[in-house]
């Protein structure tokens, strides 16, 4: 099974429904629909009404972020799993670069996930490292620690999916080279199977700039389970395109 999730970040309105509607048409008619899963997470305020009106077996709504408490609490603006899951959304987005850069750390990432497990959500954790930490060659070691520092053996490893979105990456144009790729995702799997003593390990996505395009380049690298895609996702179209060119003969 693999994994095409679009993150809207701060994108869409009301009208935006006719971007989900195109992606649910195109899915409902593939013939190899069976062999991905396609999760969308719009922004907050669109969450209540897309999970109403387009949670099904074709895709799945997801919330973008959370508040570290759950149920409720006196923090002004914040939202917790809890009621993200009493809307009825299955899947949350934790530990995405530009809420870490907002002050989402390690212990906070922890309760988070937690959070939504506990709530019986399923949590797409996104690892990563900058610019300056890969030129140093620390790739491997900042993404050991963001792994271990939050998940644990305890934790239920069918409600996680590791996103590895290379911070340098995302929104640039550029992806790591195909080999490069290839060796920190297996990292990752080897990581996660020692987190979980499991030879069972959550499923692991590539995201940053993923298009039309590279997707042909991407599909090679058999040990990805999927995709978090950002600005394609907003476009009907231009996510349809990653799809049809993954699965293209």
């Amino acid at each position: 099974m693999k994994y095409f999730i679009g993150n809207w970040k701060m994108f869409g309105v009301s009208k935006s429904a006719n971007i989900i509607k195109k992606i649910i048409d195109y899915v409902k008619k593939d013939k190899k629909k069976s062999n991905y899963k396609v999760v969308i997470a719009p922004p907050y305020t669109l969450l209540q009404n897309f999970s109403k009106n387009f949670n099904s077996k074709f895709l799945s709504i997801c919330a973008q972020n959370c508040h570290f408490r759950d149920n409720f609490s006196s923090n002004t603006g914040s939202i917790s799993a809890y009621m993200i899951k009493e809307l009825g959304v299955q899947y949350l987005i934790l530990g995405h670069s530009d809420n870490r850069s907002e002050g989402d750390d390690e212990k906070k990432l922890s309760l988070k996930v937690n959070n939504a497990l506990n709530n019986k959500m399923k949590v797409i954790f996104c690892i990563g490292e900058n610019k300056k930490q890969k030129k140093l060659k620390k790739t491997n070691l900042i993404l050991k620690k963001q792994l271990s520092k939050v998940l644990k053996f305890k934790m239920k490893s069918d409600n996680i999916i590791v996103a590895y979105e290379p911070i340098w990456s995302i929104g640039t144009g550029f992806i790591p080279k195909e080999v490069e790729l290839k060796n920190t995702t297996i990292f990752i799997k080897k990581t996660l199977k020692k987190i979980f003593k499991s030879k069972k390990t959550p499923h692991v996505l590539y995201g940053g700039s993923v298009d039309g395009g590279n997707i042909k380049e991407l599909r090679r690298i058999k040990e990805i389970d999927g995709f978090l895609i950002g600005g394609a996702s907003k476009s009907y179209k231009k996510f349809i395109d990653i799809i049809k060119n993954y699965y293209r003969n």
